[in-house]
């Protein structure tokens, strides 16, 4: 993937996030039982980014204890299983689609730009981390290769990655949900 065009990736991931959650906001239709199911699929993605905030210390240390010993890139994981539990809060199948193209043209680059960065920074150990560990979907068992950490989430973390700013996210789309359903029966 051209080096270009990761860059603008990484640069507007936040934002064109953004524009697709009022985008969805405006055309779904949820019901409570969609609601309740996609808001657990989507906290299930919530407490995986959390527990992988707890872990990672960017730029400083490899991480590959706590959710990374199953998956580089927990942090994204969590992010897709949360998207996807607003698109099934929505209710509409193009939401899915849509939630697929993203990350697939965003998200994809995004991975491979870091996993660039990091092989940089870390060399052989990088190297032998990613030789074991999936890009995205997890493996079953944890990683304990010769470069892998023992670790225990540290709540400070969490806050220095500013995690809690997900978290706020989270209430408020399924808020804006809830009210959208009172509100248009």
């Amino acid at each position: 993937m051209p080096d270009g065009y990761s860059k603008l990736a990484s640069r507007v991931r936040v934002p064109a996030g953004f524009a697709i959650a009022a985008l969805f906001a405006w055309f779904a239709e949820p019901t409570p039982g969609r609601l309740a199911a996609g808001a657990i699929v989507a906290l299930g993605g919530l407490a995986l980014r959390a527990a992988s905030a707890g872990h990672v210390q960017k730029n400083r240390r490899l991480a590959t204890s706590g959710p990374y010993a199953y998956t580089r890139n927990p942090l994204y994981l969590g992010s897709a299983m949360g998207a996807l539990g607003l698109a099934l809060a929505g209710g509409r199948w193009w939401l899915f689609l849509l939630v697929a193209l993203f990350f697939g043209a965003v998200y994809v680059p995004v991975m491979r730009r870091e996993q660039d960065h990091l092989t940089a920074m870390f060399g052989e150990a990088y190297a032998d981390y990613a030789r074991a560990v999936p890009m995205f979907l997890p493996r079953l068992r944890p990683w304990r290769g010769a470069a892998a950490r023992e670790g225990r989430f540290d709540p400070k973390l969490y806050w220095n990655n500013r995690e809690y700013e997900a978290s706020f996210a989270f209430v408020v789309i399924v808020a804006v949900l809830w009210g959208k359903m009172v509100w248009s029966g």
